[in-house]
């Protein structure tokens, strides 16, 4: 069960690949069109100094990104935790419904961004991430230490 269950973790880093390339190759060209120089970028700037300059769809993209990079954190060591103390089908299970729902949250927001639809979203993947921990955490506290998994 622990390739099964390290699956959605590799999807989801896929995903957020994905999304990093989808944001650049719609960012590179909203630039483009603002009239704006990379190569005469103020030195440090960052995506957040873009806001207000590219259109708000062009960026809907990048604060997805971002989003991946937050509470997904808390997944990934999760799911390892779980393959790693031999996760059951109900563990693989809600792992795969977090990484549906985000990868859902992440096409909803890039292209619609209807804020109440998308907090839905958020929370019911945040109720699966919550169930992973519990049970990451109900593996681990009240493992037997003298049974080797």
């Amino acid at each position: 069960m622990q390739a099964q269950m390290l699956a959605p973790a590799a999807v989801l880093v896929a995903w957020s690949i994905i999304m990093l390339l989808w944001t650049a190759g719609t960012r590179f060209p909203a630039l483009a069109k603002s009239g704006m120089d990379l190569k005469n970028a103020k030195p440090g700037g960052r995506g957040q100094d873009l806001e207000g300059v590219l259109p708000d769809k062009v960026q809907w993209k990048s604060h997805n990104y971002t989003h991946l990079m937050e509470q997904p954190t808390i997944f990934y060591p999760t799911v390892i935790i779980l393959a790693m103390m031999g996760a059951g089908a109900i563990d693989v299970l809600l792992a795969w419904a977090y990484v549906a729902l985000r990868i859902i949250h992440s096409l909803w927001q890039s292209t619609v961004n209807v804020v109440s639809i998308r907090f839905l979203l958020f929370i019911l993947s945040t109720l699966a991430l919550t169930a992973l921990a519990v049970r990451a955490l109900s593996v681990t506290l009240l493992a037997n230490p003298g049974v080797v998994a």
